[in-house]
């Protein structure tokens, strides 16, 4: 649904029916619709990142019954 055109096939719409139910196929089609829609208008607008990180580095928690003394 992101490329241009948007190529969204009848078999991935069946899937997510199926999965998801016809409300919740419709709220997911609306949301993407709605990021698609302020990406491109970010970029035409000349918007740029806000220095967020691609990535989450969340630590991992520490195991179960022991103790991590590093933090």
């Amino acid at each position: 649904m992101s490329l241009t055109p948007p190529e969204v096939g009848d078999e991935l719409v069946d899937r997510l029916r199926t999965a998801l139910g016809e409300k919740a196929l419709v709220e997911l089609t609306t949301m993407v619709a709605v990021e698609n829609m302020r990406s491109r208008t970010n970029s035409a607008l000349g918007l740029t990142s806000q220095g967020f990180r691609d990535q989450c580095e969340v630590p991992r928690p520490a195991a179960q019954g022991t103790a991590d003394s590093s933090h």
